[in-house]
């Protein structure tokens, strides 16, 4: 795998041909009515939020750093973690806590922001109880090969954290490896939002927000490929007798070391 610095070096940075469309927010019935299952997850009592995904009745994708607390090596206790599918302005089309956790086994919650890092932030949070998928249709992984064309990304937000946002079209600007660079608007909070493709009718996620980096004073978001990297996950909530333990000292969120290479998006 090769380092972010090598991932910048191989990029044009330029755009594409294809419309990148603005963010808008989701603020009516009709316009969050598709995207249900995309919510705000709740860690330490709302101290912070990141978005995630249903992908299945108990089963929440989200990004592997949203399960550590910021600035320390500890990961937030499962029985703080509460998902809020769809919330909008107080409101969800459905709340569950989490009964486990689990981010990749091979994610450094305290290294550096680099490719091999971010093509395994991953995790998935299991919900004690199951979510009606007639309440609330839980979005298909994408199998197979990442297609090409515009990607489109649902997520909440520091300054947007009430209300899903959706940006209906952007592109995907180029792969190394297992880690992708998307031009999509994302801020804090927007860590575990999901990548969408909507080649195949209604969306299939491609990826998942994990960090942002800045490329000739352009914000670029920066998401890994999925699926097997969501089977090993899976592994291991089956296998899980303990939570993953950070192995080093954690490097602050915004702080010098990482502000030349970007940010995870926790919300403080």
């Amino acid at each position: 795998m090769r380092a972010l610095a090598l991932l910048l070096a191989l990029l044009t940075a330029t755009a594409t041909q294809a419309q990148t469309t603005k963010l808008r927010t989701l603020d009516t019935d009709y316009s969050a009515a598709s995207w249900k299952a995309v919510g705000r997850i709740e860690f330490g009592g709302g101290r912070a939020f990141c978005s995630g995904t249903l992908i299945a009745r108990d089963l929440v994708l989200t990004a592997a750093h949203c399960l550590y607390k910021p600035d320390t090596d500890q990961l937030w206790p499962t029985d703080t973690i509460r998902f809020r599918a769809g919330f909008r302005n107080g409101e969800a089309a459905a709340t569950r806590r989490a009964s486990d956790a689990s981010a990749h086994e091979r994610f450094d919650a305290i290294g550096p922001l680099t490719a091999e890092n971010a093509s395994y932030d991953v995790a998935l949070i299991r919900l004690a109880e199951p979510v009606s998928t007639f309440d609330v249709p839980p979005f298909y992984v994408h199998e197979g090969a990442v297609p090409s064309g515009p990607v489109s990304v649902v997520s909440y937000g520091r300054g947007r954290e009430n209300a899903q946002s959706r940006q209906k079209q952007c592109q995907l600007l180029d792969r190394a490896d297992d880690a992708m660079l998307f031009d999509c608007d994302v801020t804090f909070g927007s860590s575990g939002a999901p990548v969408f493709t909507h080649k195949n009718g209604r969306g299939q996620i491609v990826s998942v927000i994990s960090g942002m980096v800045h490329i000739k004073g352009e914000k670029r978001a920066l998401g890994m490929v999925l699926p097997e990297r969501i089977t090993e996950v899976k592994r291991q909530l089956r296998m899980q007798v303990a939570p993953p333990v950070a192995q080093v000292r954690r490097i602050t969120v915004g702080g010098g070391t990482r502000s030349g290479t970007g940010a995870k998006f926790v919300k403080p």
